[in-house]
């Protein structure tokens, strides 16, 4: 891209992300900032004698100066002149024309096109990065009359940062000028190439960190090299690339299961000792505890332990930790029963199997404590508020009203991840004389449907949660007047299991067997929330009963004057007849409801 005027770009294909607000990060930028300096530093002056060959080829090759100075918008929005090796003729329709370039333009010189499919034309950047104008890695920098038709929420979002030399929209489109054909050229740029470039920008200033950067800038070098050009990495592979996994889930795991190790051992050690001696050294302690590290983090990766996210995972998750731990003891009982010579005289080695086993226990619950931590450390907190005499509770108090399958997924969605900070399911309450009493997914059951009113006084319930679909529907109609008849507001949990079986049964019953999702079979729409009705529910019932329920829900809106609410049940009712009379060809139609417009 060299110079010239466009018109501002049209910004309707601009198909971005929603805007984040930009994290301050201030130990990474120092960091970041202070390894731009020294490889600027150390590139200019190793690539020093290369400079000036090439700038010995550009002006053997055709009239003009050395480097192109273009104007680019940089952090803040602030333009600053970009420094490359001219690959264009010097001419006057260089600078008039486009701003894109496309493989084959007549205005590139024979040199220059090689130094463009090199990059080694970008190489003089390294100066725009010693003087901070630029980065190593960051969104590359764009024209300013092409910035300036960026939507204001992406153009405050990509300028937060410095532009880089290279970024993860560079990597993946690398061979751009092969992308564009002759015509019209920033039409094509900016419907097909910009969007998504500005995406991976957004993306990478959401997600920058040290080791993405150099992950990148591995996946610069990677994809120049002849037998990687042709292959295209995948978006993931650029932002969770070898390096970056290699540090979150080996290295950094390792690190804090050899502390853990270190720790347990020191305990265990201190405990042996309050019996008797033990001499054993600190060298063979370390080394031992250094070892068995290794074992255990070798044989989790081995096992795909590490894929594991662990702030998301099932408690029975750490049911993968035993066989690594169980490997790593028998395996550290091997090494200590060849370990010959130790200070101590036991029979078995240096030290003594007992306290080993001791040690891999104590180690292995410490694994399981770290990796648990974030949700220990919840449950504790929420444990010591709730004991607390008095205690101020903010989040809103639900009672869920069942304790079937709806009932108890909600019950956990209700307390997990960011729910959990909005809502405290305080109990449920269901007719089942077997559960009164009995602790379900973390809530206790209450009472039963009688006791609804007394409970919502008692424990100021703000959220009555509906979650019974197995029961008829007198008896449904009946516990909804109950509900309905307290404070407190009544939602519809949808039948999401029920639902589910009903896709999959469908499909099995066409010929399909996929899930849902899968191919030839799409999912069934998801309630937009909670409040939706109880339609969702009704849906997976035979005719009759799904009629008789939407007639009892219309009647229910009328009750309560929710117009919008029974107009929307209205609309419900007739599309389900219709798709009955659409299943069952020949039938007679009997019943026919009108549909009015609003």
């Amino acid at each position: 891209m060299q110079s010239g005027t466009v018109s501002p770009p049209r910004t309707d294909s601009l198909r971005t992300i929603p805007l984040a607000r930009p994290r301050p990060r201030r130990l990474y930028d120092g960091l970041k900032r202070l390894v731009d300096i020294l490889a600027a530093l150390f590139g200019l002056a190793l690539l020093s004698p290369l400079f000036l060959l090439v700038a010995l080829l550009i002006k053997r090759d055709s009239p003009g100066p050395v480097f192109y100075r273009g104007p680019r918008l940089g952090k803040g929005g602030r333009v600053f002149k970009i420094l490359k090796f001219r690959t264009m003729y010097e001419r006057p329709e260089s600078y008039d024309g486009p701003r894109v370039t496309a493989q084959g333009d007549a205005r590139i010189t024979p040199l220059g096109a090689w130094l463009r499919s090199t990059k080694l034309n970008e190489l003089p950047q390294l100066w725009n990065v010693l003087v901070g104008e630029m980065s190593l890695v960051g969104p590359r920098p764009e024209d300013p009359e092409i910035g300036a038709g960026w939507p204001e929420v992406v153009r405050n979002e990509v300028l937060s940062v410095r532009p880089g030399i290279t970024s993860p929209a560079s990597v993946l489109y690398r061979n751009e000028e092969a992308l564009l054909h002759h015509g019209n050229l920033m039409d094509a740029y900016l419907e097909d190439i910009l969007p998504s470039k500005l995406r991976l920008d957004q993306l990478y200033v959401r997600n920058r960190s040290f080791w993405l950067d150099m992950d990148v800038i591995l996946w610069t070098f990677l994809v120049l090299l002849p037998q990687e050009f042709a292959r295209q990495p995948l978006p993931e592979r650029l932002f969770l690339g070898p390096l970056s996994r290699l540090m979150t889930r080996y290295v950094s795991w390792f690190i804090v299961d050899l502390l853990v190790t270190f720790v347990a051992l020191g305990v265990v050690g201190v405990f042996w000792r309050s019996f008797g001696p033990l001499n054993v050294g600190l060298f063979k302690s370390l080394v031992l505890a250094l070892g068995f590290s290794i074992l255990f983090s070798a044989t989790c990766a081995f096992m795909g332990v590490n894929r594991i996210v662990w702030s998301q995972a099932n408690f029975t998750d750490a049911l993968d930790l035993l066989p690594a731990l169980g490997l790593g003891t028998l395996l550290a009982l091997l090494v200590s029963s060849l370990w010959q010579g130790g200070v101590l005289d036991y029979p078995g080695g240096p030290l003594p199997p007992a306290l080993i086993v001791m040690g891999a226990g104590l180690a292995g619950i410490g694994f399981v404590t770290v990796r648990y931590r974030e949700r220990l450390l919840a449950t504790l907190a929420a444990r010591l508020v709730a004991a607390r005499p008095g205690a101020m509770d903010a989040r809103e108090r639900v009672l869920i009203v069942g304790v079937g399958e709806a009932g108890q997924f909600f019950a956990w969605w209700l307390q997990a991840g960011r729910a959990g900070s909005a809502f405290r399911v305080v109990g449920y309450v269901d007719d089942d004389l077997y559960k009164q009493q009995m602790r379900i997914r973390g809530a206790n059951v209450l009472g039963r449907r009688e006791d609804i009113p007394q409970l919502v006084r008692k424990y100021d319930i703000g959220i009555i949660l509906f979650a019974i679909h197995n029961i008829p529907e007198e008896e449904r109609r009946s516990v909804l007047e109950i509900c309905k008849s307290t404070p407190a507001r009544v939602v519809f949990a949808p039948d999401l299991l029920a639902s589910l079986r009903h896709a999959v049964n469908g499909s099995q019953a066409s010929g399909k067997t996929s899930l849902p999702g899968g191919p030839g079979l799409s999912a069934p729409p998801a309630p937009s929330s909670l409040e939706d009705d109880v339609r969702q529910d009704t849906a997976s019932k035979p005719p009759a009963e799904r009629v008789s329920a939407l007639l009892a829900e219309l009647e229910a809106h009328l009750e309560d004057g929710d117009l919008s609410a029974a107009r929307q049940c209205l609309h419900d009712l007739r599309s389900s007849l219709v798709a009955d009379e659409a299943r069952s060809p020949g039938s007679e139609q009997v019943l026919n409801i009108p549909h009015h417009g609003s």
